[in-house]
């Protein structure tokens, strides 16, 4: 279940203090948990490693994203469990052992091209006659991505099997069911404001939004 990207590439950032004018609760975001919001403000993206719209937003938008947040507001990755299997649990742990390593971004990237091919969410994967051959099968497979940026087999397997990424994909597991996440890419905004990226025009506005809500919104 993926939603559908279609942000037009303008940036124009507004001041905070004009957010509360353009943004309405059950139209542009939706409140996803009674609990009280995170003690700072931050910006978690759920996405998934096999989904080619969050391949997208990570080469075409997410840069500019996390360039333009508020100086207060922190970022952070989670990764769904839609596919509820033995390899879709070792792509997750991936992530955790990216967030662990550094080159985050290098690492992201390349994991997403090892699953999706190089051009990733650039060609339509669902046209006749499509193939694509599925590099990433075992755990193995990912040591060999991870290989190729210094990550040796003793390493991975020792962070990636650490009760640290255990609790991690718990909490992953626990907070998609918690917040609702039933497409990606999905922004969630203090823990609490699942962003209505159906309502989004314009880059710009999805920064705008993320903004006020990370910083402003009671």
């Amino acid at each position: 279940m993926i939603k559908h990207i279609a942000l037009a590439l303008t940036l124009a950032v507004a001041p905070i203090s004009s957010f509360a004018a353009q943004f309405t609760e059950g139209v542009h975001f939706t409140q996803v948990t009674n609990k009280a919001p995170s003690s700072e403000p931050k910006l978690t993206e759920f996405f998934s490693l096999y989904c080619h719209n969050c391949f997208s937003m990570e080469k075409q938008f997410l840069g500019d994203i996390k360039a333009n947040l508020h100086k207060s507001v922190s970022f952070d990755t989670k990764h769904v469990d839609f596919m509820n299997s033995e390899i879709g649990t070792e792509v997750m742990r991936s992530l955790a052992v990216i967030h662990e390593v550094g080159q985050k971004d290098k690492l992201k990237h390349a994991m997403f091209s090892a699953i999706q091919g190089d051009e990733g969410g650039h060609h339509d994967h669902s046209a006749e006659g499509h193939e694509h051959e599925e590099k990433i099968q075992s755990r193995d497979d990912i040591k060999a991505v991870f290989a190729q940026f210094g990550i040796d087999s003793a390493k991975y397997d020792k962070i990636a099997d650490s009760k640290l990424t255990d609790e991690k994909l718990a909490l992953w597991r626990a907070q998609q069911q918690e917040f609702r996440i039933q497409g990606v890419p999905a922004f969630v905004v203090n823990d609490k404001y699942a962003v209505n990226m159906s309502s989004i025009q314009t880059l710009g506005q999805l920064i705008d939004l993320i903004n006020y809500l990370a910083v402003e919104h009671k």
